[in-house]
């Protein structure tokens, strides 16, 4: 019998995926034809103790999503974990994910992820042929944009819109600022049993943005502002963490972590985009997404640094806490930030996750 494993919860702050996973294990005692020959197995949180610190249960706002917002820096997170600590030094739920791996040998691993803001994309670890026609259709039904330039895949190979397979080692492609190595990963782990990871993404808010395939006028340009406009943001942060004492309590140290890995990682990317390789020629979608992604990096790591101020009354909390309201209502408005109902969200990754088993089988690699 062929297995089919998926995995929710991985990023602490992408929740979505447990009520997919709820919702697809329902789905599927109603409908026969993708159980035929197959287990299909459910883990409903892959890091249980992110998700306690990242309590935002139908956030309304963009503010609501970051008052009590939390991402473990990569080391902590499961399935990023092996691409950057030795065997020897794996935290306990990577451990569980992998041996599940090994236990099931399953032919399609499916990680469920989300955004903030923007759209629909898929990350494939091998193509699955045919998948970006249902794919588009199921983002169309939800009224979700497919992101056809997402800034994670950029320069990827790309099989139809909103679908990107991920580079082959040595590629270049593969992003250099990224200090994991995607093929390290867990989604890689399911190649030991000729298995497949497909990685699907859904918006809590949309925004057209991200859809737009009209080629941009000056992608460099307009990179570089971007990028000074990140450093910019990066240094004021920085300025308010460098006046935090270490905290006692674990889930203090565990923010600061966070907050610390990803102030690290921002002067790397301003270089990667101003550098050599900076596209001359990007779609507007593209240069939208790369603007999602700087502005979520520093809003990210005031909101979690803020959360620490706020628990010790620090004096300067107050003017974190304005900067972080103030850096929310810009990106939505910058976006044009609309809603996406839950069971919208839902229902497109389910679609989209029977789909690429669909397909995985049609192509005979579901054997």
């Amino acid at each position: 019998m062929r297995n089919v494993l998926v995995v929710a919860g991985a990023h602490a702050n992408e929740p979505v995926g447990g009520a997919t996973a709820l919702a697809l294990a329902r789905r599927l005692l109603h409908e026969p034809a993708p159980r035929v020959g197959c287990g299909w197995h459910f883990l409903l949180c892959a890091d249980p103790d992110g998700a306690d610190l990242h309590r935002t249960p139908r956030p309304g706002s963009l503010l609501d999503y970051h008052r009590s917002f939390f991402r473990p820096p990569g080391p902590e997170q499961p399935e990023w974990a092996p691409s950057l600590l030795p065997a020897d030094r794996l935290p306990p739920e990577t451990l569980a994910l992998t041996a599940l791996i090994d236990e099931l040998r399953p032919v399609l691993q499916v990680s469920l992820h989300a955004t903030d803001l923007g759209g629909s994309w898929v990350q494939l670890t091998r193509d699955i042929p045919g998948l970006a026609e249902p794919f588009a259709a199921s983002a169309a039904a939800s009224r979700i944009p497919v992101e056809n330039g997402a800034s994670d895949a950029a320069g990827w190979l790309s099989p139809g819109p909103g679908i990107f397979v991920i580079p082959q080692p040595g590629n270049e492609a593969a992003g250099s600022f990224h200090p994991e190595d995607t093929r390290l990963s867990t989604w890689y782990h399911a190649h030991r049993y000729a298995g497949t990871t497909a990685i699907v993404e859904v918006p809590m808010w949309a925004s057209d943005l991200v859809d737009d395939p009209a080629p941009h006028p000056d992608p460099r340009g307009a990179l570089r502002v971007l990028a000074g406009r990140l450093t910019a943001d990066a240094a004021l942060v920085g300025a308010a963490r460098e006046h935090t004492r270490p905290a006692p309590d674990p889930a203090g140290a565990a923010l600061l972590r966070a907050v610390d890995w990803t102030l690290a990682l921002i002067p790397r990317i301003a270089v990667e985009w101003t550098g050599a390789g900076a596209p001359a020629e990007a779609t507007a979608a593209y240069v939208a997404s790369v603007d999602a992604f700087g502005r979520r990096l520093s809003l990210r790591a005031a909101a979690m640094l803020l959360r620490v101020l706020r628990a010790r009354d620090h004096p300067a909390a107050p003017g974190l806490d304005r900067l972080v309201t103030r850096w929310c209502e810009e990106f939505a408005t910058r976006f044009e930030a609309r809603w996406v109902p839950l069971e919208a969200q839902v229902a497109h990754q389910s679609r989209t996750v029977l789909a690429a088993y669909d397909r995985l089988v049609a192509a005979g690699r579901g054997a």
